[in-house]
């Protein structure tokens, strides 16, 4: 089991005493496992995954992570935990001045010693490996080029490069596509999977784009105000249980109508 969460409450450091971004949350995802987390801006997808990569200490209950308790070990211990996740945040920590082969190498960080961390910077370790990861989103041109001359979509895509040259054995991403459009986003998500697929690592991956996480992924959780709406494999998800998941959201932007109601119910979210 990579994951295993008893009723977890979490909240971000410096919220108010009770304010949870994650309600007794109860979540177990086996290893090789792929899983889209869906839901409105606000729902706890990012907390969820901050959870999982122990970047975020949970309030009440349990967290197994590697059927070991990761605030219950000690430093050293935790951080080889943490060595063997990879957190991919939607806006990926890349220095502007650096260039794109050291910012790919960086998913080394983990496992190198802080000489290794040092010597890269100056001379990079090994970009071949740095290329080959690029090349799979059609990068590779950037190979040497200054991440502040990439675009959006091209930082976010660098940024999942990193993965590919990690040893992680679960790949947690945040919103991987809010910049990228159709074709590249499709692409991405490909890449994504087939490289989770073939080292059986977990993949669990934050979307708004429904459709996509509909058409991708086999199991969909639903999340709203920090807590699980719905748990299910993707075909046993209808667009009624979608438009309930957003429904709340629809009506904060919706007009008010005596078919008010009814459209809400009805419309399914274009994300």
């Amino acid at each position: 089991m990579t994951f295993e969460l008893q009723e977890i409450s979490t909240r971000h450091i410096g919220a108010a005493k009770n304010a949870y971004a994650l309600h007794s949350l109860s979540l177990r995802i086996a290893q090789g496992e792929q899983i889209a987390l869906i839901g409105p801006s606000g729902a706890g997808k990012t907390s969820l995954l901050h959870t999982l990569a122990c970047a975020l200490k949970p309030e009440q209950g349990s967290l197994r992570v590697f059927d070991e308790n990761p605030w219950a070990a000690q430093g050293s211990a935790r951080h080889a935990l943490r060595a063997r996740l990879f957190l991919a945040p939607q806006t990926p920590p890349l220095p502007p001045r650096q260039r794109v082969v050291n910012a790919v190498l960086a998913g080394r960080l983990p496992q190198w010693s802080i000489w290794q961390a040092i010597r890269s910077l100056i001379r990079p370790i090994d970009p071949a490996a740095a290329y080959d990861a690029l090349a799979h989103f059609n990068l590779q041109d950037k190979l040497y080029a200054r991440v502040d001359r990439l675009s959006g979509g091209e930082r976010q895509r660098c940024g999942m490069a990193r993965a590919l040259v990690s040893q992680a054995e679960a790949f947690l991403v945040d919103e991987p596509l809010s910049a990228l459009d159709p074709t590249l986003s499709v692409q991405t998500l490909n890449v994504l999977q087939r490289e989770a697929r073939t080292r059986n690592a977990t993949l669990v991956c934050s979307l708004h784009q429904v459709e996509l996480a509909r058409a991708h992924f086999p199991r969909i959780v639903g999340l709203r105000d920090g807590r699980i709406v719905f748990d299910a494999a993707s075909s046993d998800i209808s667009d009624a249980m979608i438009a309930e998941l957003y429904r709340n959201r629809q009506d904060e932007l919706l007009p008010a109508s005596p078919d008010h109601s009814e459209i809400a119910v009805a419309a399914t979210p274009r994300c």
